[in-house]
């Protein structure tokens, strides 16, 4: 899914001195709201697009297709571009909004951002919930989108930054564990308000967005900025101050140096975006580009969006059909907190490849069994097929979950040097949005052409990337951020030819020229 976070390890992988104060646990429950209204924003979506009261005020066409039993094909109910607009605007809003954020995190600071993001979801939250037309209901998504774009850049590097180093793997994960929990969120208000009568349940679904929205906005208000980005600004004595203040001691000077340090040398990198197109920094830039891609062509987004919809395809009624999406959330959930504990353990290059095997298997199995008993009318499949088919797809959620859900943002945060990690970040949450856009506007119309062989298709996908893992991702488990290239990158049988000691990140047009560009950067 879209979230994640930022790891940074002291230079020569230094430990400061740092209590795990007040401070940090707040930052811990803004790490939280940023997570949940992301969640709850992915997982809202689907649940209402199932209510017939939503889709007849809204979406008149696909609500014959489903209650008047004018169906043409059984996959095809829910195929209608503007269905798929009111979930994919919000995606699309994102990553326009994503460029702005990334200027006002360096320019204003963390915290002025996350206090944006929130007024964005406010705004966004009022409007569905008060939509009277399509068109207001768009515009709300797109308010909400503008606020993922915005919180989706400040609060994984509000996050890194504060935390001490031990436990910024953790918070890093910790982030899409609240995204996760947003979804089981989501779906349960969804369960409920599918019971409400009067027709105005989709209505409370919306807005209830509005309390983790409200939690974002009021903990922006309370928190101090970083002290990263006070010494970024050039206010080094408040910077230390703050820095005093959340480690929980007056011994900071190491890391207070080091701070400024690392603020001056980031400083010189005039065009970071630039630097990222240096040969050496090529492989971090590639696999990052890889991940977010293949985290989308997983097919989760299109089974978390669409889940109520998707089981109620397959003949479940819309009661049963987010019932089975509740357990499938708290699967999500369970499974992220299982990569909170392995990652460090096992490794992420095992955890990736284990759950590839393990997609393609439920895949295969879900698209044999809706090639055999879902025709084209279908009503029903049989109950011992129905659970077949849910536990298959908790079968995939849970692989998911513990594998690209968490570590297809982990591994490029943790793989870009200090002067590309800003520039690294943007471009990840960038792709990332762009093909969760793609996902969410294309997968109604696939499933209505591809029917069954949606899964197929999506399984393919399973098994490239598995080999893409195998053969091109490092193992990059407690290996220090600023040894990546000795340990790493060198080490690689492939990316070692893309390691040179006289890259410099300079802008010139003869180095360019030299790493393989002809003509300016």
């Amino acid at each position: 899914m879209a979230g994640g976070g930022l790891a940074v390890a002291a230079a020569g992988g230094v430990e400061f001195e740092a209590k795990i104060t007040p401070i940090v646990i707040i930052s811990c429950i803004m790490a939280a709201t940023g997570g949940l209204m992301f969640g709850y924003d992915v997982g809202v979506s689907g649940g209402v697009t199932a209510m017939p009261d939503f889709l007849k005020k809204f979406f008149p066409v696909v609500y014959r297709k489903t209650e008047e039993g004018k169906l043409g094909s059984n996959y095809c109910k829910y195929d209608n571009q503007g269905l798929q607009l009111f979930t994919s605007s919000l995606y699309l809003a994102g990553l326009t909004a994503t460029f702005f954020a990334s200027y006002t995190t360096r320019r204003l600071g963390r915290r002025l951002t996350m206090l944006i993001a929130g007024v964005f979801f406010i705004f966004g939250v009022i409007f569905n919930a008060a939509a009277q037309n399509l068109a207001m209901l768009i515009v709300g998504r797109i308010l909400l989108g503008c606020g993922v774009g915005f919180a989706n850049q400040a609060v994984p590097v509000f996050l890194s930054e504060i935390a001490p180093t031990r436990i910024r793997g953790g918070l890093n994960i910790l982030f899409q564990l609240n995204v996760t929990i947003g979804i089981l969120f989501a779906n349960l208000v969804n369960y409920g308000t599918a019971k409400i009568e009067g027709g105005w349940g989709w209505r409370l679904s919306l807005g209830l967005a509005g309390i983790p929205a409200l939690m974002l906005t009021v903990g922006a208000l309370l928190v101090v900025d970083t002290p990263n980005s006070l010494i970024e600004r050039g206010k080094l004595e408040e910077g230390k101050a703050v820095l005093r203040k959340i480690r929980g001691t007056d011994n900071v000077e190491p890391e207070y140096l080091e701070l400024v340090e690392a603020s001056r040398i980031a400083k010189e990198v005039k065009h970071p975006f630039r630097n990222l197109l240096l040969r050496k920094n090529r492989p971090p830039l590639i696999i990052s580009i890889a991940l977010q891609f293949f985290q989308q062509f997983t097919g989760i987004n299109a089974i978390m969006f669409y889940a109520p919809v998707l089981f109620s395809t397959l003949g479940f009624g819309n009661d049963a059909s987010l019932y089975s999406t509740v357990i499938t959330g708290a699967v999500n959930v369970l499974s992220t907190i299982v990569s909170i504990y392995s990652v460090d353990k096992l490794g992420r290059r095992i955890l990736l490849l284990e759950a590839g095997v393990q997609m393609f298997f439920a895949q295969v199995v879900i698209a044999i069994i809706l090639g055999i008993k879902v025709t084209e009318t279908s009503d029903n499949l049989s109950t011992g097929f129905a659970v077949l088919v849910v536990i298959m797809v908790c079968t995939f959620i849970s692989a998911f979950a513990w594998s690209w859900g968490p570590l297809g943002w982990l591994i490029p945060s943790e793989t870009f040097p200090l002067e590309t990690r800003s520039a690294g970040q943007s471009i990840t949450v960038c792709i990332n949005l762009v093909f969760t856009f793609v996902i969410a506007q294309a997968f109604l119309s696939m499933l209505c052409h591809f029917k069954f062989g949606i899964f197929l298709f999506f399984s393919g996908w399973v098994l490239i990337m598995s080999i893409f893992v195998w053969f091109l991702v490092p193992e990059t488990k407690n290996i220090p951020i600023e040894e990546m290239t000795e340990r790493v990158w060198k080490k690689h049988w492939l990316w070692k030819r893309f390691m040179h000691d006289d890259d410099e990140y300079v802008h010139h047009d003869d180095l360019a020229k030299k790493n393989g560009f002809v003509g300016p950067l």
